[in-house]
């Protein structure tokens, strides 16, 4: 039978691999059509928060079209917080939903498309005769806007004929609005000639140029300045010149190569938005550094920007490696008179704080050491999110995943799990989570398990305290019983969904982890570490946070 949801099924399995959801009466008809007739796979979560988080970090972890389904009413209100994330990310996320029949929202219906539009989510309403093209028209706007789209399936059309299954449908994506960025423009001779004269430049890369996949045409660039260079959270690892690289620039980012950034006179940024934490809460250039950004955006996302040119981060660095050919000027040869490496020594902290808990910076730097090297880091929010940008490096910047940051949320860690485990099968994925979000979280615990069993790890910076309150509001003399947990034992949590749990109270518990990662991958059980860390250590961005708000 060819009902309205298998319209909704079929067609979106065209164009996507993998849906997460939680099943409910809103969805239960498109979940059977999707599995039995459909080569989509599914997983299923706990939370329906944690359906459309799995969805999103697979996206970021280098899967398709991210993809989830819950049911209507509660089942979708429970989804705001990681929809919100997912606009806020600007991920090309497609949601089915149930909704309220077509003649009317009942007592337990609410108004989805305006929470919905609330957070910036685009609802789209299938009907009998356009199951199909609705659903197109959904997954083109996710694609072309990078924002999430909802299909909503009215209850009473649930089991609906829709009549024959339509033939394959193409999106029809529109095409790339033209780049101002080419050889002979004068904005980017401008710049060419102002790299070709400069002594110290310095090239900052955002998310936006590694998904412009500009990383070689950055490397040629670097190359013909003689440029150090640097990036984002979201790009680390996108210049191929390492050892010219300061890493991640901001609260993230090594002291002494902080330092070096402030050295430079010219600064170029691609794809970045140079927001808060990038920029060191204004901190980061000189007053007399020359910064011109680069970006799809139409004009500069900082105040600090001198001069903006809108393109594609690749175009316009192929087309000044051309310029700066054309010109015939030598290279600035700053890079190779620094020493770049000690720059990027990082505090390496004390066996023990002085409350005698785990210091938070000895504990990240021996499980850095431990850690097997084809990783995939996803990382929760909270005070936490330091120590695993700080002392985890990772291979490229797919495989550091943060949900919840671009929304400053917490409580999306462990379902992220599933996202990152399942599209990229081949990594062992590891979670940095805290107890305040681990404990909001802990319904796709399982989840967690089940997905990335064999080669999953969680570490949970067990602090017994909200520690981002406790750093900023606590110093200020508030309250401090609203910021406090009364400790849990996630090692505890974990045996009861069949994942084995340590508690790490020193540093030779970690041995463990040492163990475990000498064990094939596929043979290693889903390992959660509990560190019974201490508050008395703040990150370097929280101090940088605490600085701005005292």
């Amino acid at each position: 039978m060819s009902t309205v949801p298998t319209h909704v099924a079929v067609t979106l399995a065209q164009h996507i691999d993998h849906v997460f959801g939680v099943m409910g009466n809103g969805n239960a008809h498109f979940l059977d059509a999707l599995l039995r007739q459909t080569p989509a796979r599914y997983t299923s979560m706990r939370h329906e928060a944690g359906a459309v988080t799995a969805a999103d970090a697979h996206f970021r972890a280098g899967g398709g079209i991210a993809a989830a389904t819950t049911t209507y009413g509660a089942g979708f209100s429970n989804t705001l917080t990681a929809l919100a994330e997912a606009v806020q990310a600007r991920v090309p996320l497609v949601l089915v939903t149930g909704d309220a029949p077509t003649a009317g929202r009942r007592p337990w219906d609410v108004d989805q498309t305006a929470l919905a539009a609330a957070v910036g989510a685009r609802t789209f309403t299938v009907t009998r005769d356009e199951a199909a093209g609705t659903t197109i028209a959904a997954l083109t706007h996710a694609l072309t806007t990078r924002a999430p789209a909802i299909i909503a399936i009215p209850y009473d059309l649930a089991k609906e004929e829709a009549g024959p299954l339509p033939s394959a449908r193409t999106l029809q994506l529109p095409a790339p609005s033209s780049i101002t960025g080419v050889v002979g423009s004068p904005a980017v001779s401008a710049l060419a000639h102002t790299l070709a004269d400069a002594n110290r430049p310095f090239l900052l890369a955002g998310r936006g140029a590694w998904l412009a996949d500009a990383g070689a045409a950055l490397g040629d660039l670097a190359e013909a300045t003689g440029a150090i260079t640097g990036s984002t959270a979201l790009a680390r690892g996108i210049f191929p010149a390492a050892r010219f690289d300061l890493g991640v620039t901001g609260g993230f980012g090594a002291a002494g190569a902080m330092e070096l950034v402030r050295d430079a006179d010219v600064a170029v940024v691609f794809g970045a938005s140079l927001n808060q934490f990038t920029m060191r809460f204004g901190d980061l250039f000189a007053p007399g550094t020359h910064v011109v950004q680069v970006d799809l955006a139409p004009a500069p996302t900082h105040a600090r920007v001198d001069d903006h040119i809108e393109g594609d981060a690749a175009l316009v660095a192929s087309a000044l490696v051309a310029e700066l050919a054309s010109l015939g000027g030598g290279r600035s040869g700053w890079r190779e008179s620094i020493d770049v490496a000690p720059l990027l020594a990082r505090e390496p902290g004390d066996t023990v704080a002085p409350d005698g808990r785990l210091d938070p910076r000895s504990a990240a730097v021996r499980i850095g050491e431990l850690l097997p090297e084809d990783r995939v880091v996803v990382s929760d929010g909270g005070h936490f999110i330091g120590w695993a940008n700080m002392y985890w490096p990772v291979a490229s910047p797919e495989r550091m995943i943060m949900v919840g940051t671009a929304y400053q949320s917490i409580g999306l860690g462990f379902p992220s799990v599933p996202g990152a485990a399942l599209a990229r099968p081949e990594a062992t994925i590891v979670l940095s989570t805290g107890d305040g979000g681990g404990l909001m979280a802990l319904a796709d615990l399982d989840s967690a398990v089940r997905a990335a069993a064999g080669r999953g790890l969680a570490v949970v910076w067990n602090d017994g305290a909200y520690g981002a309150e406790v750093n900023l509001y606590g110093l200020q003399g508030l309250a401090p019983e609203p910021m406090r947990i009364p400790e849990v034992d996630f090692a505890a949590l974990a045996r009861g969904v069949g994942a084995e749990g340590v508690v790490v109270r020193t540093l030779g518990d970690l041995d463990r982890l040492g163990e475990w990662t000498s064990t094939p991958v596929g043979d290693r059980p889903f390992l959660l570490l509990d560190l019974r860390v201490s508050t008395h250590v703040i990150a370097p961005y929280q101090q940088e946070i605490i600085r701005v708000n005292s």
